[in-house]
């Protein structure tokens, strides 16, 4: 009874701030020829079941959510949602997320990203990231007109869109100056990472899941494997992170998580970590459980945190 009256009460709660939500709208990452990419031969596709999954995507967009003016924080976050790198939970790990962070006055930006097929890709494995990348850029040249502070952009992302999340916050660049299109001149370096039950590690040590060998092939080669096992790549200008992740998740091992962790404070870089007990895996807001919900408050927290952080310089 109290798990469902806890979920009754989210849903009237997200209900309730649906009058803080302002506006939603759809921008392709790119203009003209997309990068790393063949001209298409299939179709996306879109299943709706429990959830709903897209596939065969092969023009990348981000669809913005934008809380009413007068309730902003001035924080945004580009939500990467998780597949296995074979498909996206659109909603589950996507829009239903975008909704919860307007109601707590952060923008929200969805972005749908290319997955690595060679019928789609020229080199498959590099075009999940380019598309994160490009998003990040994109929300920051849009930053004055969304209402968002330039310097409060984070990545998130959900199991394989974690990793996606995380090789973002490892593998970014602060733009190139010379660039023709003024959108890549800017940094897509995230300013903080939200990572939930992500795959992190590719290496041996680590139980492997099926995103690996979607996005690297069967036999990748070592430095591959190095390259995009993030617990490796964490560098001194590497944002902070907030971890959410269940113990008995048999999908993706709580240890991706500890590792990229412990990568982080060996840097000394500041990360908040939450494992809970149960929820096994893919439970997004987690609302059929009380327990595991709570990793929503915890989050409004942090980010909360991190605003009174960048207002007074610390």
């Amino acid at each position: 009874m109290r798990i469902k009256m806890s979920r009754i009460l989210l849903l009237i709660l997200f209900a309730i701030n649906s009058t803080i939500y302002g506006q939603e709208y759809l921008l392709h990452l790119y203009n003209g020829q997309i990068p790393n990419s063949k001209p298409k031969s299939i179709a996306e596709k879109t299943e709706r079941g429990g959830y709903t999954k897209i596939k065969n995507i092969s023009n990348p967009d981000i669809t913005v959510y934008l809380p009413t003016q007068q309730f902003a924080s001035g924080q945004a976050v580009v939500i990467c949602p998780g597949g296995g790198y074979v498909q996206l939970s659109i909603d589950l790990e996507g829009t239903d997320i975008a909704r919860y962070f307007n109601s707590i006055g952060v923008a929200a930006v969805v972005l749908k990203y290319r997955l690595p097929s060679p019928e789609i890709c020229v080199e498959p494995h590099k075009a999940p990231l380019m598309d994160a990348q490009r998003a990040m850029r994109l929300v920051r040249y849009n930053a004055s007109k969304w209402n968002i502070d330039p310097l409060q952009i984070g990545i998130m992302g959900f199991s394989a869109g974690g990793h996606l999340a995380s090789t973002l916050g490892t593998h970014f660049d602060y733009g190139d100056k010379a660039a023709v299109d003024t959108v890549e001149r800017l940094s897509c370096r995230p300013d903080f990472m939200i990572l939930i039950y992500p795959v992190i590690s590719f290496t041996d040590s680590v139980k492997r899941t099926g995103s690996r060998k979607t996005l690297l092939g069967e036999n990748p080669e070592k430095d591959l494997i190095i390259n995009y096992s993030n617990e490796l790549q964490v560098k001194d200008d590497t944002p902070p992170a907030f971890f959410v992740h269940a113990d008995n998740d048999s999908g993706v091992t709580v240890e991706n998580t500890l590792l990229m962790y412990k990568a982080l404070r060996k840097k000394k870089k500041s990360a908040e970590l939450h494992v809970f007990s149960e929820g096994g895996h893919g439970f997004g807001l987690g609302l059929n459980n009380e327990h595991v919900a709570a990793w929503t408050n915890s989050l409004k927290l942090w980010l909360k945190w991190l605003n009174q952080g960048r207002q007074t310089g610390k």
